[in-house]
């Protein structure tokens, strides 16, 4: 299926490895040209000579910590006149709400809620000047149904949700979507991460950890980050502007609800 999106430009934010990566992959396989940001060179480098030497679109590579100003600036700096925008951060640690400091809670804001709503402000114009842009944020399950120890990701991301859904209804008049993709659990090297720590507080196999959450799951294994990727293209396809303000759950059916 062809997207209609070959040849527009694309600043995928926090796209070296997981989710972003995902999505700079399968945005590059429909054309799309790339800057791809994220803190460390090397994960960065491989992957920008992996897309160019598979799709052949032009990349830029941009290191830096995009939920600072400087990193933002340096992003923009290079993308250029951006036609696609996918924000992406990592998320703050897990924890008890008892323990967390203000300055906590100002570094998850900046990092899910306010860098977003930076890069959105500073692109968004130009999309509607220009009479195309997709915008899409990858946010979390956690925003559908809160995880306790999650308070810092589940506030910040939250708020970004509120803002988005205000934002995206007088974006849309000009073929302007701002749209959500909200990931459950996703193969990816976090939920390794996540796993080992389990396991280790646990005195059990990290083996033991990852299959017993696939399980639980109700489609009985973790996401494919390509299957992710692919909600994110087609998110930003040429066809999808009469999809905004919404919040797309990828997680196998874990959440029970209707809406």
């Amino acid at each position: 299926m062809d997207l209609g999106i070959a040849g527009r430009r694309a600043l995928v934010c926090a796209s070296s490895k997981g989710l972003g990566r995902a999505c700079a992959l399968a945005l590059a396989a429909e054309g799309v040209h790339l800057t791809v940001t994220a803190r460390g060179a090397q994960a960065l480098a491989e992957t920008a000579a992996h897309i160019r030497g598979t799709y052949g679109v032009e990349v830029r590579e941009v290191v830096g910590d995009i939920t600072t100003p400087q990193g933002r600036q340096a992003a923009l700096a290079a993308a250029g006149p951006v036609d696609i925008l996918v924000n992406n951060a990592g998320g703050p640690p897990p924890g008890d709400f008892r323990d967390w400091s203000r300055e906590d809670w100002i570094r998850a804001l900046d990092a899910n809620m306010l860098t977003p709503i930076e890069l959105i402000k500073a692109t968004v114009d130009g999309m509607m000047e220009r009479g195309f842009g997709r915008v899409v944020n990858i946010t979390s399950a956690a925003v559908k149904a809160p995880i306790d120890i999650l308070g810092l990701s589940n506030g910040a991301r939250s708020g970004l949700t509120g803002f988005v859904a205000g934002l995206a209804r007088k974006t849309v008049r000009r073929n302007v979507t701002i749209n959500n993709l909200l990931p459950g659990p996703f193969a990816t090297d976090r939920l390794a991460a996540t796993a080992r720590g389990q396991a280790a507080s646990q005195g059990i196999p990290v083996e033991e950890v990852l299959a017993r959450r696939a399980a639980e799951n109700p489609a009985g294994r973790f996401g494919d980050p390509r299957e992710f990727g692919a909600a994110c293209a087609f998110l930003c396809a040429s066809t999808a502007g009469f999809v905004t303000g919404q919040n797309l759950l990828l997680d196998g059916g874990a959440f029970p609800g209707t809406l």
